[in-house]
């Protein structure tokens, strides 16, 4: 764990198993979130190499000085890894580390290797979640108040949330170790407010893995498969009920799906459902 000058802005980055994989696999978080929510996940992939960053105002990285934009964000990212000397890798983004790691390779395309989206969409024109849930993310409380966030987690995330509390109780440990700067959570909101891959994702030429839940109030399941039709290389991995965070409540079973894809050599367009 370490923190790296990425321009005029300083960025937490910790790499874990160097050199144990062809190409480092970079793990983008969701909002607000810090790079500590991966752990589980990051255990349950072994020994591959894994960088997690913490994007300009989460965790232990400082908001930055002016409002950045996702091509900001983007390049911050990637001024960070290659200050570690990190030039190519395979990339994971979850919910707006998702949107972050479609502008990565939009802005970036011979950095990426391959690229998994996990819970995301494509910004504007995306179809909306659910209200409620929407309206719980204008605001980071949860990351502050553990009693909050247990009242609200069932409506916000659903999924096995919804009907396994207890899962929430280690997540709220590491997202109250390195709650979000609140200026950070802000910028980041506006951000992806003014966001959109739609009418580029077939720029992506990169194999690329779209997961998505089909109770996830967060982000509507139709968008992953709008993301997909888009794609010149989508392939699609429906988890049935699963929720928002089925990455993190479920890390053996998707580390399983994502080391999969990553080592396969060849990589049908199809579907899956589990």
């Amino acid at each position: 764990m370490t923190t790296v000058l990425a321009g005029p802005q300083r960025l937490r980055i910790d790499v874990r198993n160097p050199g144990s994989s062809a190409e480092p696999l970079v793990l983008l978080p969701g909002i607000g979130a810090s790079l500590d929510l991966y752990e589980g996940f990051r255990t349950a992939l072994g020994r591959r190499e894994t960088v997690g960053i913490d994007p300009p105002g989460v965790g232990g990285s400082p908001a930055p000085a002016k409002p950045l934009t996702m091509a900001g964000y983007a390049d911050a990212c990637v001024a960070a890894l290659e200050a570690r000397g990190i030039e190519r890798f395979d990339l994971l983004g979850l919910s707006w580390g998702g949107a972050l790691a479609q502008e990565v390779t939009l802005r970036h395309p011979q950095r990426v290797r391959r690229l998994a989206l996990v819970a995301t969409m494509h910004g504007a024109w995306s179809v909306p979640g659910n209200p409620l849930a929407m309206s719980i993310l204008a605001t980071p409380w949860r990351y502050y108040s553990p009693d909050y966030l247990r009242a609200v987690a069932p409506l916000l995330y659903g999924g096995a949330i919804r009907h396994e509390p207890e899962l929430l109780d280690r997540q709220t440990y590491l997202r109250h170790r390195h709650p979000p700067n609140p200026v950070g959570y802000f910028n980041q909101l506006g951000a992806v407010m003014n966001w959109s891959s739609r009418f580029r994702l077939g720029r992506i030429s990169q194999p690329t893995l779209v997961m998505a839940a089909d109770d996830d109030p967060i982000i509507n399941v139709a968008n992953a498969t709008i993301m997909v039709s888009l794609l010149p290389h989508g392939h699609l991995h429906l988890v049935a009920g699963g929720g928002h965070l089925f990455l993190i409540t479920w890390p053996d079973y998707t580390a399983q799906v994502v080391s999969d894809f990553l080592d396969e050599d060849d990589l049908p367009r199809r579907p899956i459902r589990h």
